[in-house]
Formats: structure tokens, sequence, C-alpha cells
């Protein structure tokens, strides 16, 4: 019986306790705010591209100047070999608006060429958002398609994916 009177004492002075402190108001100074003046952001299209294990996400402004970044490099720079450069740039030279735009890309993971067909693929995929009429032509040359094939995984008591280690008779 004490016990119990005596945790009922002890709930009660918690509670007067909680309900002494009142939280303490904050004084706000009438100080004039003064409004910044907004830009309006710049429209751009943007579109994920996939390949192994390379992502590129790729955004298409149409306003600004007209230029090809990839992770804030220019293409040339980025893909040094020719043939990626083309890689990457044949969806716009495939719509005819290779000029039109200003394209910023972060690309992450994978090789060169993974990353160019990646890049290829966003870009594709940014078009289409920005005119749904290019679908059809972007498709038929299969620029819209994710490429599933990955590289297999390596498995247990083997050298690589399927390689098996060397057979001993002896």
């Amino acid at each position: 019986m004490e016990k119990a009177k005596k945790t009922k004492e002890k709930k009660a002075k918690k509670r007067k306790k909680a309900t002494k402190k009142a939280p303490k108001k904050k004084v706000v100074s009438k100080k004039k705010v003064e409004k910044k003046a907004v830009t309006k952001p710049t429209r751009y299209f943007e579109a994920t591209g996939r390949r192994k294990t390379a992502v590129a996400r790729v955004r298409l402004f149409t306003q600004g100047e007209k230029a090809f970044l990839v992770n804030e490099k220019s293409l040339e720079i980025y893909f040094p070999i020719l043939k990626l450069q083309q890689i990457a740039r044949s969806p716009l030279l495939k719509m005819k608006c290779l000029d039109k735009f200003r394209i910023s890309v972060i690309l992450k993971g994978g090789g060169l060429t993974g990353q160019a067909e990646a890049l290829r693929h966003g870009i594709s995929r940014a078009l289409v958002i920005f005119n749904p009429d290019f679908r059809k032509r972007l498709k038929k040359t299969g620029f819209l398609t994710r490429d599933p094939r990955m590289r297999e995984r390596k498995k247990f008591g083997l050298k690589r994916a399927r390689r098996a280690p060397q057979w001993q008779k002896r």
C-alpha cells in the first residue's frame, strides 16, 4: 500500500513540474525584411540514361549559351576518342537539333564506352520529353532501348563467372 502511495505522489509531482514549465515566447524584432530579386529558373528537360553500371543524369536547357558539358568538362575533353563523341551526339544529330540546347550531364560509374552509351540513352529520353514526336524515330534507331546486358557475377569456387580452375590428373 505504501509503495503504491509513493508512486502516485511521484507521478503527481512530475505532472506539476511539467505544467509549471511553460514555453518561452520568442521576441520577434520588427525589422524590415528585404526581398531579394528572384530570378526565373531556366527551363530544362531532365532524364536518366543507363548502360551496364554507368548512369547519366542529363539536362537539356532550352535557354542560355549552347554548350555540351559532361561532369563540368566539355564533351571533347571528357571523351577524347572521336567514336565515343559520335555515340554521345548521335540522338541530337538524328533529330537535327545539335545547336538548339545547352546540355549538362552528370556521369557516374562504368567505363568510357558504357558512359557514352548511357549518355546517348539519357539524351534520347530527354528529347522525347521535350518533343513526344521524336519518339518514333529514336525508338526505330534503338536509342530509347535500355541495353540489359550486364557483366555476370563471379561464382564461388571459380576464377571468373564461368572459368573453372584447370583440372589436374595428379
